[in-house]
């Protein structure tokens, strides 16, 4: 005789009680948690010197993080799992403590604490709009989120084949840190890029090119994305985490925006999260369109045919998608 197994609260729960996940985790970045135990201060007592912290506060952290994969135990010590040594050990040039900062800054999180209200009205509310013009959360992003970026880069520079381009014009729109024309720039000596931000953003850009070596061919073009003149005549143009912030008519207008910066057959590269048509797989894209609920007036994470009409009906063709070992996809098509 067949049983059916009694249903399990457990995953109502988790739910309930996640915001202690993100808690736990921002805890052990400030304290610097695992770098010192990688270090060699693997019990509580000895973390605890290392961060200056109580044994009771660190067991109890520690015997938590264990219980999310981000700790292992044996016995009384601790050691770093692969994915913690290589994200959230500051001994990892992978590290991304930062972005974990800036993804829990108030003026990114506090918007969550009413999503109710963003699912009523189809989106954030004005005050808490992440795209509003001059949002200085965007320097912050800017500062955190080279690490997490970094992969990206180097696949945008792949998908290009950017060292057999000759001498390119690049356009680089929301630059944000500068790392994806920086790293184009870097792997050919004939790349020139012009990158396109707020200008307090484009002082981060600025140090990173200038930490990079590439100054002189990394040009600022500060304003507003959809009202500066871009100029015209460029070989590749970089649209980078910026459609999702967006509805799907806007986005078609500013890629035809982007299309007559470009020479024809041209390129544009979009980066973004990706979703199965299905909306709900991969889990980290297919959740970002919540992310953009709660921050956004009229963003969404758009699914592959999606940038396709985008790109196709803005004056793109030969749409190729490239993956990433992160959770983002590179899109790349010509202009026609």
């Amino acid at each position: 005789m067949a049983t059916t197994e009694a249903p399990s609260a457990d995953v109502v729960f988790d739910t309930l009680f996640a915001y202690q996940r993100s808690a736990a985790l921002k805890a052990a970045l400030d304290l610097d948690l695992f770098s010192h135990i990688e270090d060699g201060a693997n019990t509580a007592a000895a973390a605890a010197a290392r961060c200056g912290a109580s044994e009771r506060g660190v067991r109890i952290l520690c015997d938590y993080l264990a219980t999310i994969d981000l700790l292992e135990k044996f016995g009384n010590a601790y050691r770093l799992p692969p994915t913690s040594a290589a994200f959230l050990s500051q001994r990892s040039p992978m590290y991304m403590g930062s972005t974990a900062r800036f993804l829990l800054m108030p003026g990114v999180k506090n918007n969550f604490d009413d999503l109710t209200s963003a699912v009523r009205r189809g989106g954030v509310s004005p005050a808490g709009n992440t795209v509003s013009p001059e949002n200085p959360i965007w320097v912050e992003f800017a500062r955190a989120m080279v690490p997490m970026m970094a992969p990206a880069a180097h696949g945008i520079a792949e998908a290009l084949s950017i060292e057999s381009a000759g001498g390119a014009r690049v356009l680089d729109i929301a630059a944000s840190h500068g790392m994806f024309g920086i790293t184009l720039a870097l792997r050919n000596p004939g790349v020139e890029v012009t990158a396109v931000d707020w200008a307090s953003v484009l002082e981060v850009a600025t140090e990173n090119a200038a930490a990079q070596g590439v100054t002189d061919r990394i040009h600022m073009k500060p304003g507003d994305a959809f009202e500066v003149d871009f100029g015209a005549g460029y070989d590749v143009a970089l649209v980078t985490n910026f459609l999702h912030h967006f509805d799907h008519p806007t986005c078609i207008s500013f890629l035809s925006k982007v299309r007559r910066s470009l020479k024809t057959g041209g390129r544009v590269v979009v980066l973004e999260m990706v979703p199965n048509p299905d909306r709900i797989s991969p889990a980290v894209p297919a959740r970002f369109s919540l992310t953009m609920l709660g921050g956004t007036p009229a963003g969404d994470a758009y699914t592959l045919d999606e940038l396709r009409d985008q790109l196709e009906k803005a004056g793109f063709a030969s749409v190729s998608s490239h993956s990433l070992p992160t959770p983002e996809t590179i899109i790349v098509a010509r202009a026609v």
